[in-house]
């Protein structure tokens, strides 16, 4: 069940269907319903100043291999949305076509002691963190979420699962490969991304590169392009069986780097100009009324 081997996965959207509602009080249990569309119930909590939801009502999910998923399975369970880094939200939103996708996935991986989703057909505990991250994956077809969208995001859940290792049936030895592969090979090409950089500026104390050379500016930069594609694309082939997000993740870190810098500073500038407003001294400003007659 763990090997994460693509697939063409037609839409579907019925698979996504009205969970009902837990039984509560004098309120008795309102079963799943697969001929009403899911229905996402959210009430929004501030938990020590961090943006959170409660689910109010179940989403069900008719998964190929292991069949009806509802979640959650609770009122404790709580979410944020599809769990995207502010810098990437123009990348994949937080919320959109994807979100049903999202907080199935987010019910999915909760901790064994805090199961927050229900198994209909089998024993939940068979349903390993990278089986959710297909199940995400597949899900997302299943909405209609973009292709290329819905890849980049199973990639960035499935290295997660990579570096943490939480929820997998994988050995101790497994565990340690799987995340230095995944650190060390992301660190390398953004590394070598800086340094193609200065190469192609011409900084001296740039290390050399084997592929910059001396050359035009131009030349250089397709130079560059090509091998943001390359390197990154042998590396990915350490990442064994995920090597396709390998793939996704460390070409796109090549291509998008710049993009990524520009966008983490432009974002530092504007929490230091809101950290700056909120110590100046305000003006305080009275009007006075306005006599009538």
């Amino acid at each position: 069940m763990e090997a994460p081997v693509p697939v063409t996965i037609a839409k579907e959207r019925r698979r996504f269907y009205d969970g009902g509602v837990w039984s509560s009080g004098d309120q008795p249990e309102i079963p799943p319903n697969p001929d009403e569309d899911p229905r996402i119930v959210l009430e929004r909590r501030l938990v020590e100043g961090e943006e959170l939801f409660v689910m109010q009502r179940r989403i069900a999910y008719l998964d190929r291999d292991f069949g009806e998923l509802l979640v959650p399975d609770g009122l404790a369970f709580t979410t944020d949305l599809t769990s995207v880094p502010a810098l990437f939200t123009w990348l994949v939103p937080k919320t959109g076509a994807h979100l049903p996708a999202a907080l199935l996935h987010d019910g999915l991986c909760c901790p064994p002691e805090a199961r927050t989703f229900v198994r209909t057909d089998g024993d939940p505990a068979e349903l390993t963190r990278v089986d959710a991250d297909r199940i995400l994956r597949d899900a997302m077809a299943d909405t209609g979420t973009p292709l290329v969208r819905r890849w980049l995001v199973w990639a960035a859940v499935a290295t997660s699962t990579m570096v943490f290792g939480r929820d997998t049936s994988w050995s101790p030895g497994e565990r340690f490969r799987y995340r230095w592969v995944a650190l060390v090979s992301l660190g390398l090409v953004a590394l070598l991304g800086v340094f193609s950089t200065l190469d192609l500026f011409d900084v001296r104390r740039a290390p050399p590169l084997p592929w910059m050379g001396e050359a035009s500016f131009l030349v250089e930069l397709v130079k560059g392009l090509l091998a943001a594609v390359v390197v990154p694309a042998v590396l990915g082939l350490l990442w064994g069986r995920f090597r396709i997000a390998g793939w996704i993740m460390l070409i796109g870190l090549a291509v998008l780097l710049h993009v990524t810098i520009a966008l983490f500073a432009i974002t530092l500038l504007y929490r230091a100009t809101e950290w700056l407003a909120a110590r100046l001294p305000r003006r305080r400003t009275t009007r006075q009324p306005t006599r009538t007659g």
